[in-house]
This record gives structure tokens, C-alpha cells and sequence, in this order.
């Protein structure tokens, strides 16, 4: 299935560009997750969970979220995941928003968010 990966981690730019469609997101957690919900009600599947891992969405300020590159009528079970992703997220960020994390810890958060696609796109390959 060909996919789109909605990111604001750069390491995911650098590391997938090359073999699938990614749409970098120069902005916020809450911006990626919303963009994946506006991609949804034109008809795209979500493809992995917005909310994958045990890194909270007020610890990090990296997101990646797979989706299918094509588009059909809208997916009530992807729409339900996504709206309550963001609804958690809203949340959580509400209680505390994320650090200012000096480059190193950064550069971890990304890499966890880089694994959790890795990890994402390997399932996808095996349901093909």
C-alpha cells in the first residue's frame, strides 16, 4: 500500500524522502495530528497510531503518523482513532506542555519517533 507520513521530525524527512511521500510539517505535535484528521475526512486511512509509544504528547514535540496515499470515502474507524488521539493530546498538553529539551534529548525524541515509523512501516510491509 503506498503511504504518506505526516511529520514534523526530521530525521523521518531524511530517512524516508527517498521512498515515500513525506509531507513535513514545520510546526507543532497538535498541527501533525490535525493534519492527519484533515487528511482522514478527505478520504485518506490512517495507517498507523497517533498516539504509539510510551512517550507522552506533553514529553515530546516530535510526531509521525502514516496514512494511505490513497483516498476513498471516509473511514469512521480512522476518524474515531484520530479525533481521540487529538482529544488525549489536548489533554495531556494541558496539564504540561513539553520542556524546552536541550539538542541532545531532541535528538533522542526523534530517534524514538523515527523507531515507532520503522516499526510501522515493517508491519505494513508484512500485511501487503
Amino acid at each position: 500500500m503506498k503511504a504518506i507520513i505526516l511529520t514534523n521530525n526530521p530525521m523521518i524527512l531524511n530517512k524516508y524522502s527517498d521512498f515515500y511521500l513525506v509531507e513535513y510539517i514545520e510546526e507543532s505535535l497538535m498541527t501533525v495530528l490535525t493534519k492527519a484528521r484533515d487528511k482522514i475526512h478527505e478520504g485518506h486511512l490512517l495507517l498507523s497510531h497517533p498516539l504509539s509509544g510510551s512517550v507522552k504528547p506533553n514529553e515530546t514535540i516530535y510526531k509521525s503518523v502514516i496514512i494511505s496515499q490513497e483516498k476513498g470515502t471516509l473511514d469512521m474507524n480512522s476518524l474515531m482513532i484520530i479525533e481521540s488521539s487529538i482529544e488525549t493530546a489536548r489533554k495531556f498538553i494541558g496539564m504540561k506542555e513539553a520542556p524546552l529539551w536541550n539538542k541532545k534529548i531532541l535528538e533522542d525524541f526523534q530517534e524514538i519517533d523515527y523507531t515507532l515509523i520503522a516499526s510501522a512501516i515493517e508491519s505494513m510491509k508484512q500485511f501487503k
